[in-house]
């Protein structure tokens, strides 16, 4: 019944952008979050690393229903080398990638039970738990005046009037704002959800690219004793999206029995699949291990954090927009201030047919996807709208991770160039 709500604009763009391509357009894709399809290669050790593993028979077999043993044991001891809640091998639980943990933590929740997530969210999350429940998903706001932190106020709130809120989940760092929350932020809404018999879902597969004086926190360090899911992968951090390996960090099953009988339901459900993806486990204590990767990944933060200084001078101010620079993962988020946007405004484009498809692709849309489109049919980059993230805000979604230096500094200066002209053609 919830099927409507199974909605993910960051890839429903690419459908609009591959017709232009069709009439010629060439694109520039800053849609999607894959750092080694923007150019970035792992580094030669951790290429050599799995070459390696790929001449091991068991790589090539079935593993444990939650993971391989070797891997649990290794993650679970770098949980309990922190200093906060200690977890056992078997609180580790992998899936296929992190997209597959998100439809199993929302599918086998009761109908009735109800996530309270960030807006702008993140189109896996606000789906899933839009698409479980049959209803649009239910949000606090990130507030953009404030550097995207959370509304603790707005969070209490949202809880003590609805009774069928089971848990809050938390992106840190943020997608798609860049936001990384503060310890005193994130222990607030650990203690709200303490009062309130709630647990915690804390996306933190961005957990380890942090930067711009942010603290590098995990969910173990902060949560105290409310049972919660910490969700980790290496697709962001190796970086190796296609591995598809993510895994669950289950802490303080043993505080609540609802919650210790929900987790073993997604336990259940693992049984039924035998295995996730074995190669990829079987890497990671070799590479997580290894004493360069320390250094691995101080290297990426200091190449996000570079980046983010880019952007933010070259949007200083552009007097119609709202841009945070992030703190971590690699995500900024262009927010239009309030009025600017209307249906008169347009961009040139050169190409009759593609600027016939953006006036029939911006009929009806939100104002941010009507700047989007036209960018698109402009210049080619391709952003994401942010209505299209579960938020009434209008803006867009870029990223940091193109690795050409020319080419990056070209979609940032086209992007407020194409800002400064789009609300200059307003009739």
């Amino acid at each position: 019944m919830g099927a409507a709500n199974l909605k993910y604009e960051i890839r429903e763009i690419v459908v609009a952008a591959h017709d232009l391509e069709h009439l010629g357009l060439e694109l520039t894709w800053e849609n999607i979050g894959d750092p080694v399809q923007k150019g970035e290669t792992p580094p030669k050790w951790i290429r050599d690393t799995i070459s390696d593993l790929v001449h091991e028979a068991p790589s090539w077999a079935y593993c444990d229903t939650q993971g391989v043993a070797e891997t649990r044991e290794f993650l679970a001891e770098a949980v309990n080398q922190r200093d906060g809640v200690r977890v056992s091998p078997d609180e580790i639980m992998f899936f296929n990638g992190l997209g597959d943990a998100v439809a199993k933590v929302y599918g086998f929740l009761n109908r009735e039970a109800r996530i309270l997530g960030p807006s702008p969210a993140y189109s896996t999350h606000s789906s899933a738990e839009a698409a479980h429940s049959g209803y649009d998903h239910v949000t606090y706001d990130l507030d953009p005046y404030d550097g995207w932190m959370p509304d603790v106020a707005d969070i209490r709130k949202k809880i003590q009037y609805n009774d069928s809120i089971a848990g809050i989940l938390l992106l840190t760092p943020d997608n798609p704002t860049g936001a990384v929350y503060p310890r005193e932020i994130v222990e607030t809404i650990a203690s709200i959800a303490h009062e309130n018999d709630v647990f915690l879902i804390a996306d933190e597969i961005y957990a380890n690219i942090v930067y711009n004086g942010a603290d590098r926190l995990n969910m173990s360090e902060w949560i105290g004793d409310v049972p919660g899911i910490a969700m980790r992968g290496i697709s962001k951090e190796f970086p190796w999206p296609g591995a598809r390996c993510g895994w669950l960090e289950i802490l303080n099953k043993g505080k609540d029995n609802n919650f210790a009988q929900y987790v073993d339901s997604l336990l259940a459900a693992k049984r039924l699949e035998v295995s996730s993806t074995t190669l990829p486990q079987m890497a990671i204590p070799r590479i997580m291990g290894d004493a360069r990767y320390p250094g691995h990944l101080e290297r990426r933060a200091n190449q996000f954090s570079q980046r983010a200084d880019e952007m933010s001078e070259v949007f200083a101010g552009c007097e119609h927009t709202i841009v945070n620079k992030p703190g971590g993962a690699f995500y900024y988020t262009v927010m239009f201030k309030d009025g600017l946007l209307d249906e008169s405004q347009s961009l040139p484009i050169e190409n009759p047919k593609i600027r016939e498809a953006i006036e029939r692709m911006t009929e009806g849309v939100e104002p941010d996807k009507r700047f989007v489109y036209y960018l698109m049919g402009a210049t080619g980059i391709v952003v994401v709208p942010l209505t299209g993230f579960q938020c009434t805000h209008h803006g867009f979604r870029a990223t940091l991770l193109e690795t050409d230096d020319k080419k990056r500094a070209w979609i940032q200066e086209s992007l407020r160039d194409a800002i400064d002209e789009y609300v200059a053609s307003s009739r």
